[in-house]
């Protein structure tokens, strides 16, 4: 049995929990624009990883367009506020990475749409 399955059948959570739970966090995280650029940052591909403890703690790791974004001070707090909003939260946590650094292969296909892309 590999690590991450072994990890859903130990957690306090239930898979169906989890899956519910998630999705409030993915909605939240989709309130959260990219100022520069009109889609939200999840479909941006800015989200690269979101952690949920046994206590519904969260911790996220995400990235933005350029180092030098106008938002990198404000984005994280941005996020943080968003995913506060979602009921039964823990903790929240929110880690910036540019490692890897985001390219626009990071975008969804609803997003590459939506800046016509294809």
């Amino acid at each position: 049995m590999n690590a991450e399955a072994q990890k859903i059948e130990t957690s306090a959570l239930s898979a169906e929990e989890l899956e519910a739970f998630t999705e409030k966090l993915v909605a939240a995280l989709k309130t959260v624009y990219d100022p520069e650029i009109p889609v939200d940052i999840y479909e941006l591909g800015l989200i690269y990883k979101v952690d949920v403890a046994d206590n519904k703690d969260v911790t996220v790791d995400m990235t933005l367009t350029a180092p030098a974004c106008p938002v990198a001070g404000e984005m994280p707090g941005m996020v943080k506020t968003a995913l506060e909003t979602v009921e039964g939260i823990g903790q929240v946590t929110v880690n910036m990475t540019f490692d890897p650094p985001w390219t626009p292969e990071c975008m969804s296909e609803s997003a590459k749409l939506e800046l016509n892309m294809f």
